[in-house]
């Protein structure tokens, strides 16, 4: 792999963002907003939607005293669930296993009403990722769904995203990199942006293990729950710059080759200036003002990268997460992702070139 000198003149990546087109793939839906009478379809498979069939249930014990739980349903933390469900009595296992189902026939249910639709037709697998894969009880879950696709006579696979949720959205952003940077650098700067989190780090490529991404890692990141923090707009674009400029000092004196380039993943639906048209609700301030442009505000806080332009690139951020899996996806031809967080993100590709069979599943 060659080395960049300081005369290295190439022509810094600015997008367009949000490309349907990517070097690899291409991103056929993102962000679908599908409504039924209760709202949008999405809501009734996010982390809350979880809480609440737990809630529910809790509810119906309660009317008896038999509620096995103490506390509000919305404090219980995942770990604790994991623990109930591994470690506590019968009652309080079978009562998170009930949350459990209740939540996979909304999952299920939202997975047909995606597959109606021409972008989803034909989907083969899909990728679970998002917060609430990170756990047993969301494990299960996405088994539990699959069992239920499978009985219906649905032929999909269901899969876990491989790298550690956290780690996915930086991971995938590597998939947005022009081929120069691959001949010259060994790692980049990557962000993930969610409704409670911040996340920055630095994705070391590997490329010498693997040509096609597929052992790309997070070399190192910080993580900010800017929902704890309540900031400002302005404010989080600051503490943000910072990150990124921590990021990339500790990885140069490390003595990784940083591109000068910067993957952004954010929720919405991203214009090709770098705009968020919408879906970006659940972040601090108004990021859809036409006003705030994302990318030019990261790329004004860090304007070059080991003396050459900053080049940035933004997609929505599960386009990107799912991004990460694309080297595992490569025996199927049409595939998809869901994020279950804050709220469920979705996003599906198809890939280029021929399918080599299922290997997964």
């Amino acid at each position: 792999m060659a080395t960049a000198t300081a005369g290295t003149s190439r022509k810094a990546a600015t997008g367009p963002h949000g490309s349907a087109e990517l070097p690899s793939v291409t991103v056929t839906s993102y962000n679908l907003e599908i409504r039924d009478d209760d709202g949008f379809v999405g809501d009734k498979a996010s982390r809350a939607a979880f809480v609440e069939h737990l809630d529910a249930l809790r509810r119906h014990l309660d009317r008896s005293g038999d509620d096995p739980l103490k506390g509000k349903t919305a404090e219980i933390g995942k770990k604790e669930l994991d623990a109930l469900l591994m470690k506590g009595d019968a009652a309080e296992a079978a009562l998170v296993l009930g949350a459990i189902e209740g939540f996979a026939q909304s999952l299920a249910f939202v997975i047909r009403r995606f597959a109606r639709l021409k972008s989803w037709a034909s989907v083969e697998r899909i990728v679970v990722g998002g917060g609430f894969r990170e756990s047993r009880v969301g494990e299960l879950s996405i088994a539990r769904v699959a069992i239920i696709l499978r009985t219906e006579g649905r032929d999909l696979d269901l899969v876990p995203v491989g790298h550690h949720p956290d780690e996915a959205g930086l991971v995938g952003s590597a998939h947005l990199a022009p081929k120069w940077i691959f001949e010259a650098f060994d790692s980049l700067a990557a962000v993930d942006i969610g409704g409670s989190n911040i996340r920055a780090g630095i994705v070391e490529l590997r490329q010498r293990k693997a040509p096609d991404l597929s052992k790309a890692r997070v070399w190192k990141s910080e993580l900010w729950h800017h929902a704890e923090a309540e900031p400002s707009r302005d404010e989080a674009i600051e503490k943000l710059g910072k990150m990124l400029r921590e990021q990339i000092r500790d990885a140069e004196k490390a003595g990784l080759r940083v591109a000068p380039f910067i993957g952004l993943g954010c929720p919405g639906l991203i214009e090709p200036d770098g705009a968020i048209d919408r879906g970006a609700q659940n972040l601090p301030g108004n990021w859809e003002s036409s006003r705030f442009n994302l990318v030019d505000s990261v790329r004004a806080l860090v304007p070059e990268i080991g003396g050459h332009e900053t080049g940035v690139v933004m997609h929505n951020d599960a386009v990107i997460q799912g991004l990460s899996e694309m080297p595992a996806m490569q025996d199927v031809e049409n595939w998809a992702v869901l994020t279950i967080g804050t709220g469920l993100g979705n996003a599906s590709y198809r890939n280029s070139g021929k399918p080599s069979g299922k290997q997964r599943g």
